[in-house]
């Protein structure tokens, strides 16, 4: 191979690996599950509080987005008066960028409303999953 043709398939291929895999995260979005535990049986709180969370959320940029069957998950606790008592991050995404921004939504959007009078439990675990999804 030529030096030239050498230079030029080094250079296609240098592209493909750092230009592709952003092309593909560019064509997607990210997506929020909320999973409450116990016996929370208010669609209208669960609403709230997804709703709360998902508009507190700064998506990073495509380049920070998780791989495939990657997600960062935050587990919070939710006192009664809709304080914050914990978040943690359970599952990390493999991008801290991405991994800090779903922790920062759940922080910012606190404090949710108050608990439903007839939930009975000291406090309320919520988890919620933030992963990428990219456009067929």
């Amino acid at each position: 191979m030529k030096p030239h043709a050498r230079f030029r398939f080094w250079l296609a291929l240098l592209s493909a690996l750092l230009v592709g895999p952003a092309a593909l995260a560019a064509g997607g979005h990210s997506q929020l599950q909320t999973f409450f535990q116990g016996q929370l049986n208010s669609a209208d709180y669960q609403k709230k509080v997804f709703d709360r969370v998902a508009r507190t959320w700064k998506q990073p940029g495509a380049r920070h987005a998780p791989g495939p069957g990657k997600k960062a998950i935050v587990q919070a606790m939710v006192a009664p008066d809709g304080q914050l008592l914990s978040t943690a991050l359970v599952m990390e995404s493999g991008s801290k960028v991405w991994d800090a921004a779903a922790l920062n939504a759940v922080k910012k959007a606190a404090p949710f409303p108050r608990l439903p009078a007839d939930y009975a439990s000291p406090a309320l675990e919520v988890h919620f999953h933030w992963s990428w999804a990219t456009s067929p």
